[in-house]
């Protein structure tokens, strides 16, 4: 009877194990999820990526995903991990689902992101060359 329930056990934990890789798997298929630095107005470190990890200034980054470019200015959704609202199309400060957008400075970073002509909403940021969703060449900062 104990070797069933450690057999039950060990198939729990692969498939809770399984579930949160296939977020992450999700995650990193997505071209518009972005870490950036949060530490609020003060902290100037900048801090962006595609990947997670810490800011310059040693805090950890937050997820969020790229609702639009303007120029070098990305506008990010604040919302929990996983979010793929869209911007609000009666409030450009805040995200379909309400809460506010951050703007993150791009300038700088060495990221690769679409910019067809001045305000974008191909939302496709990355850390290498490549194309963007409408075929242009990302641009890199």
């Amino acid at each position: 009877m104990k070797t069933v329930w450690l057999v039950l056990l060990a198939a729990v934990s692969v498939l809770l194990i399984g579930a949160a890789s296939g977020v992450r798997a999700a995650d990193e298929q997505r071209q518009d999820v972005i870490y950036y630095c949060n530490c609020g107005p003060e902290c100037k470190c900048n801090s962006v990526d595609v990947k997670p990890g810490d800011c310059k200034c040693g805090k950890p980054m937050k997820w969020g995903h790229v609702l639009k470019v303007d120029g070098d200015v990305a506008s990010v959704c604040t919302c929990k991990e996983g979010c793929k609202c869209k911007l609000d199309p009666n409030d450009a400060s805040k995200c379909g689902c309400g809460n506010p957008v951050k703007k993150v400075s791009l300038k700088g970073t060495g990221m690769y992101f679409c910019n067809c002509g001045g305000s974008c909403m191909c939302n496709t940021i990355s850390d290498k060359p490549g194309k963007c969703k409408c075929g242009m060449d990302l641009k890199k900062m």
